[in-house]
């Protein structure tokens, strides 16, 4: 490796063997799709953006499963809307291979042939993914132990990639794992990786299929804060200087981009990368391959009108949609940033939101209307307020008029009451005699409910349906159902250890008037799983109308 440098790539593609395919483990991807994304989802406001990281992510088969499952999941069009899937590695070859997302139909014989249908597009003999799906999917290369984490993650998918490191190394890249994601976020493993050292960071929600969630430690992002480092003698007062200016640009309030001469994103404040979803991976790349720079307006037409005229430039009352009922305003600024013999070196972009304002002068607006309105409204009001009066003078006489009649009236009314004092103390009689009976009915019930009690054999009471209208306590002692469990239930349908259909039988001919007492016995068991002989009854239940109400059982055991 000394003598020859450039045996280095050969080796280093050599260990990194590759090995991947679509929804590999594919009990686990249906796990990650059935359970544990719709829960993560479940916790999320509705369309809010989601950020997706594949570690490791080799040739892309694993990114484009993480697609598919998105898009089955929230639909194509909230798939392109709301999500943001990051796909890195430390291979170009692979990464490469993954940008074009083109495979063979071998690669796929892992899709079920209606998702290879509504995902891919055959172009030769290549089945490629869909493009409108492909650009919410971000490839870039990566080194896990070098490069800082991509952050605010709801889903981190790094899978059999940690076996390649020591111990040390994938502590420190788990540590960087939970610092990258959300409270809420969920990490996807393979088979050969486990977290048992790190319960700490890692909660499992299925062991089986390696999934985790990530456990919240308050002290464990300052840990993780990056470092300046200006070589292997650095000068601290410098480092402490420029580590002093990046910490001063990312505390700006207004969002704020730097894009050099040639159109490549230099820098993005916290408050910008927060805004417009801007992460680590996307510095140094072309301003027109991001987000921000058509979205909330068309910057390169603006950023080149100032490098033509080298003057600064104010675009006011940006709108920024974000939901139908979400727009945010801003004034967006382009500033050149010049040597001091005037050499462009580049544009600062700062966003400057004035929704506050925007909203304030709304409202303005409407009041000045409502005004308006207001001023005519009581216009009308004094001319109807005249003519009410003219029409109160002449209502007031047709009051005295009503009054006489009123007292009139009074008068019927006092005989009317004396009446209904007469008819009020007939019902309370009434009321009287009915709390009698009421009475009367409660002991009767008390009486039937201690006599069934009573009882030393089961006593079942059915109506014409075979519904079940008492099942006293002896009852319950043989089958070892309650009575609130069975009240209302057919007989017929229960499963207890008595035989139910030769029951059938002898009660319709019971309700028909044709037997009264007959008796079986069938062979049963009990509730504690104890053979017996037990002795059926049947009689009728007789009402106040003609025909039987239902059928009364007696069971007991035969000795």
């Amino acid at each position: 490796m000394q003598v020859h440098p450039e045996a280095f790539l050969p080796l280093f593609n050599t260990i990194l063997i590759n090995v991947t395919g679509f929804f590999r483990d594919s009990l686990a991807w249906k796990y990650l799709q059935n359970d544990a994304l719709p829960r993560l989802l479940e916790d999320k406001p509705q369309n809010s953006p989601l950020r997706i990281w594949s570690a490791g992510c080799a040739s892309g088969e694993e990114a484009y499963s993480l697609a598919i499952v998105l898009a089955e999941i929230l639909g194509l069009e909230q798939f392109r809307e709301r999500v943001k899937l990051y796909a890195t590695d430390a291979d170009d070859d692979t990464l490469a291979q993954a940008r074009y997302a083109g495979y063979s139909q071998k690669a796929l014989k892992s899709i079920a042939p209606k998702l290879q249908e509504k995902y891919f597009e055959t172009i030769g003999n290549k089945k490629i993914f869909r493009s409108d799906l492909r650009r919410s999917v971000i490839f870039g290369r990566h080194d896990l132990l070098r490069d800082a984490p991509i952050s605010r993650l709801d889903l981190l998918v790094c899978r059999n990639t940690l076996m390649y490191f020591n111990a040390e190394a994938q502590t420190k890249i788990i540590d960087r794992f939970h610092f990258a994601l959300n409270d809420t976020g969920i990490l996807f493993m393979g088979k050969a990786e486990m977290l048992l050292t790190h319960a700490h960071l890692f909660s499992p929600i299925s062991l089986t299929h390696r999934i985790f969630r990530r456990s919240s430690l308050r002290s464990h992002r300052s840990r993780l804060l990056p470092n300046v480092s200006l070589g292997s003698n650095p000068n601290q007062d410098l480092e402490r200087r420029i580590r002093l200016q990046a910490l001063g640009f990312d505390a700006v309030s207004e969002a704020q981009i730097i894009v050099d001469i040639q159109g490549y994103l230099v820098l993005a404040n916290a408050a910008a990368q927060s805004l417009f979803d801007i992460i680590s991976l996307d510095l140094g790349r072309p301003l027109q391959d991001l987000e921000v720079s058509y979205r909330p307006l068309e910057l390169r037409s603006h950023i080149e009108q100032v490098q033509r005229k080298g003057s600064s430039l104010l675009i006011e009352n940006v709108p920024r949609t974000l939901a139908p009922d979400n727009v945010q305003y801003f004034d967006v600024g382009i500033v050149p940033l010049a040597e001091q013999d005037g050499t462009l070196l580049g544009l600062s972009v700062t966003f400057m939101e004035i929704s506050r304002y925007h909203k304030l002068k709304e409202e303005l607006q409407q009041s000045s209307q409502n005004l308006e309105t207001a001023n005519e409204e009581l216009e009308s009001s004094n001319e109807e307020l005249e003519a009410t009066n003219e029409e109160l003078q002449s209502t007031n006489e047709e009051l005295e008029t009503t009054n006489e009649e009123l007292q009139s009236t009074n008068e019927e009314l006092e005989t009317i009451n004396e009446e209904l004092h007469s008819s009020n103390e007939e019902l309370q009689t009434i009321n009287d005699e009915l709390r009698i009976r009421t009475t009367e009915l409660n002991q009767a019930n008390a009486f039937l409910k201690s006599v069934f009690a009573s009882l030393n054999v089961g006593v079942i009471v059915v109506d014409r349906g075979f519904n079940i209208l008492s099942w006293n306590h002896e009852a319950e002692n043989l089958w070892g159902l309650r009575s609130e469990e069975v009240i209302g239930h057919s007989i017929l349908g229960l499963d207890i250890g008595l035989p139910l259909d030769p029951l059938r039988e002898p009660m319709r001919k019971c309700l028909l008037g044709e037997i009264d007492g007959q008796e079986i016995v069938l062979s049963a068991i009990n509730r504690r799983g104890q053979t017996l002989k037990c002795r059926i009854s049947f009689n009728s239940l007789s009402g106040l109308e003609p025909r039987l109400r239902g059928v009364i059982l007696f069971m007991d055991k035969v000795n």
